[in-house]
């Protein structure tokens, strides 16, 4: 007999039992044939049970491994928030800090600060500028000097409404009068285009060292006494020359540049040199100075 008709013979057999067990009253053991089918059936229900029960096992673990990846996604999805916002506190407490900074500055020059963002560089090669984002309508004016809590870094040449140039101390066409810390031998620091800034001094008297801190002497009319423009890096030889060069390396880092400090001060200096036209900015006007500017603004500055 082939294994279907045997196996339909012990479901047959199977439910006759079953029939049987439900018409019984009495509590007496079964028959002999019925506790011999038993026995046979009980092997083949605990082959089926046993893959039924791996089953709905690896079933479960199936739906358990759907909601844990819904859940990591939405934890990852949390982290990336967390990381955001975690972000967005170390940038405000860092500009907390320089803030912090530019109040002690407040203190020791007594001179108004307006912190401003650097939005735009200048693209020429040949003249070192940036661009921030406040203008004439915050009371901003060219001569206007430019700080960080490192020290000096330009001069606001142009403005607009709402945006101003600067240049910096790194350009060629800048001069500031300046001082050693240390001998207080006066001298001229000057922009190479570079990195590095150049310090002219007598050199018949002067007594500059590698490690000299030069600050700005006030004089020039331009930035008050006691900025700090840079540290000098190495002196050259004078030989038979009056004047004397020392490479000084910038105090800011201007690679790293985005929030600065404008004093609304203008010397008596500046104030002569712009009311009589004798100031010229070489430089012309960047691509970037009409960000965050209207057409009108851009022409306003220009004019």
């Amino acid at each position: 007999m082939s294994a279907p008709i045997v196996l339909a013979i012990l479901i047959l057999i199977s439910l006759a039992s079953i029939v049987g067990d439900r018409t019984r009253v009495s509590r007496d053991d079964l028959p002999w044939w019925q506790g011999v089918l038993l026995e046979i059936t009980v092997p083949f229900q605990e082959a089926v049970a046993i893959p039924a029960a791996f089953l709905g096992k690896t079933w479960r673990s199936y739906l358990d491994l759907v909601d844990l990846r819904a859940e990591n996604d939405s934890l990852r999805i949390s982290l990336s928030e967390l990381k955001e916002t975690n972000l967005q506190f170390r940038e405000a407490l860092v500009s907390s800090g320089h803030l912090d900074q530019i109040v002690d500055m407040r203190d020791d020059f007594e001179i108004p600060m307006l912190p401003s963002t650097v939005v735009g560089l200048d693209v020429n090669p040949f003249f070192r500028s940036i661009l921030v984002d406040r203008g004439s309508e915050h009371g901003v004016l060219a001569g206007n000097p430019v700080i960080t809590h490192e020290g000096v870094v330009g001069v606001v040449t142009r403005t607009s409404a709402h945006a101003a140039k600067t240049m910096l101390v790194l350009d060629r066409q800048s001069a500031v009068d300046a001082i050693v810390q240390r001998s207080r031998t006066r001298g001229i620091v000057q922009g190479r285009g570079s990195g590095q800034l150049a310090f002219q001094f007598e050199a018949q008297g002067g007594d500059v060292r590698a490690g000299d801190q030069i600050l700005t002497s006030g004089l020039g009319g331009v930035y008050p006494k006691g900025l700090k423009l840079g540290e000098v890096a190495e002196l050259t030889e004078a030989g038979g020359s009056l004047i004397q060069v020392a490479a000084v390396r910038a105090a800011v880092d201007f690679g790293r540049l985005e929030q600065v400090f404008l004093m609304l001060r203008r010397g008596p200096g500046m104030d002569l040199l712009y009311e009589t036209g004798e100031f010229f900015d070489p430089s012309p006007a960047p691509v970037e100075e009409q960000v965050g500017t209207s057409d009108e603004d851009v022409v306003n500055a220009e004019s």
